[in-house]
């Protein structure tokens, strides 16, 4: 049973990457397509990694800024019940402190472009916070240079939508 469920999941997981594929390649319809199934079938009871890793990407197919600020909510929100939880698998709380910086940048950026750049802020802390848990690779370097390529923009004009990053993901 163990063995089916593992498969299971990394079938999930390969669906993700391949929507993720599509919206890195510019076709957001059919990557927001693509995620939206995938949330419908693993629904609230659904793996919580799987939930917070699809919110995620979800919120950067969106086209409106406020539904892209919901879904990074929501990923925010499941990656706090997984660091509360108890470890359904190795290490996911290492996982989640790993995807924090990230969740907290994209949070970031969504109320730069809803011009709350007070908000910005305290999500731009808690990224710059929490990159104590990135390793010193293309992923982790990427990340700080992307709170600091937001901070800086911020302080130079608070009111103006940010550029776009490249994707953070886990």
């Amino acid at each position: 049973m163990t063995e089916q469920r593992e498969a299971s999941e990394d079938a999930v997981m390969t669906r993700i990457g391949q929507a993720v594929i599509l919206l890195h390649a510019g076709d957001r319809e059919e990557a927001r397509n693509r995620l939206g199934e995938i949330w419908s079938e693993i629904g609230e009871g659904g793996d919580l990694l799987h939930r917070c890793t699809l919110a995620h990407y979800m919120a950067d197919a969106q086209d409106d800024p406020a539904d892209e600020l919901a879904w990074d909510l929501r990923a925010l929100s499941v990656a706090e019940r997984i660091a509360d939880g108890p470890p359904a698998r190795p290490q996911p709380h290492h996982a989640v402190r790993v995807f924090y910086p990230s969740l907290h940048l994209s949070l970031a950026a969504d109320y730069v472009k809803l011009r709350r750049p007070e908000a910005a802020r305290v999500h731009l802390a808690r990224a710059r916070a929490a990159t104590g848990a990135l390793a010193d690779d293309g992923y982790g370097n990427g990340v700080r240079a992307a709170i600091a390529r937001l901070e800086r923009r911020l302080e130079a004009d608070p009111g103006a939508p940010p550029r776009p990053f490249p994707e953070q993901g886990p």
